[in-house]
């Protein structure tokens, strides 16, 4: 087996990217503080083709060094707006027909591997702060709340992990299979 080059890897170009078609996802993320973590959900976001991300709060924007640097031009690529109240965002958006969930442990949440992908809907997923995560009232306004099952002793992950694993589940559904051919 032999490891392909940058060159082999049939990437998109900058106006390739912004003229493919995009999986009907968008990420908010509310009062994240890390730079890192935006940075890595802007390139995660890039990789699985999602929609928008909505940075709320005290969520730092780009043009900034660190986020750069995780992002690696994601933040170029991937559409993006500043919104700051996560409430008055959640209530648009539902107001769209867009299914808003938060990702947090929760009563009554869905967990992730009992969550269903609806291909005739879009969907918004919340992820919150690194501490305190998703705020209750954005819990209350959403439309469904989904967890990931965790089975060590700390029950909760990094926000960046968080993302990618909750995207690739919903992409997959849009991007992998025989209905859905927006890969090809």
């Amino acid at each position: 087996m032999r490891k392909l080059k940058n060159e082999e890897l049939s990437r998109l170009s900058v106006s390739e990217f912004k003229q493919k078609e995009k999986i009907p996802v968008s990420v908010i993320l509310d009062d994240v503080r890390s730079l890192h973590n935006i940075g890595s959900v802007f390139r995660t976001s890039d990789a699985f083709l999602i929609k928008k991300i909505y940075l709320c709060g005290i969520t730092a924007q780009p043009p900034h060094k660190d986020i750069r640097k995780t992002a690696l031009g994601a933040t170029e690529t991937v559409e993006w707006e500043y919104c700051k109240d996560i409430l008055k965002l959640t209530q648009h958006l539902q107001q769209q027909s867009i299914h808003v969930i938060a990702i947090e442990q929760a009563e009554q949440s869905v967990s992730l591997p009992d969550f269903q992908v609806w291909d005739n809907c879009e969907y918004a997923i919340v992820l919150g702060n690194e501490v305190m995560g998703v705020k209750q009232d954005v819990v209350s306004a959403c439309n469904t709340v989904v967890e990931l099952p965790q089975f060590g002793t700390k029950h909760s992950l990094n926000i960046s992990v968080c993302a990618g694993i909750i995207i690739w589940h919903i992409a997959e559904s849009f991007l992998c299979t025989p209905k859905n051919k927006m890969i090809q």
